[in-house]
């Protein structure tokens, strides 16, 4: 493979690795809220929280530009997607945990990059 054909793969490669996870848990009732998410052209970044089954996760979201959207959770090597959205500018809901798992809140920037603001609540189920 040529230095120019390597550099290639590595720019393609590059912004999956740029991913970032939010470092600290989301407290029970206590909201997670984020402003002025910068995200250049093409970056993914994703907030990540554990929850048991019957968990609910309240979320919002708005950004400046369209920004793809998922809420999604690993099955073994696959990841699985029970929200997705489009290229939005924002989205809103409530998601009801049915498997004990880290579920993830992954955005994607498209050509023109994007500010996120977002905020995040973890309702625990009643046990």
């Amino acid at each position: 493979m040529t230095g120019a054909a390597r550099r290639g793969v590595a720019a393609m490669i590059a912004p999956c690795c740029l991913a970032g996870c939010a470092a600290t848990p989301v407290a029970a009732d206590a909201p997670r809220v984020v402003a002025a998410m910068d995200m250049p052209p093409y970056e993914i970044r994703e907030d990540c929280v554990r929850l048991a089954p019957g968990d609910r996760l309240d979320y919002a979201f708005d950004a400046t530009e369209p920004v793809a959207f998922e809420i999604r959770y690993r099955e073994g090597v696959a990841a699985l997607a029970p929200i997705a959205r489009g290229f939005v500018r924002g989205d809103s809901g409530i998601y009801l945990a049915s498997l004990d798992r880290e579920y993830c809140l992954v955005w994607e920037a498209g050509p023109a990059g994007a500010l996120v603001d977002y905020r995040l609540r973890l309702r625990p189920a009643a046990r």
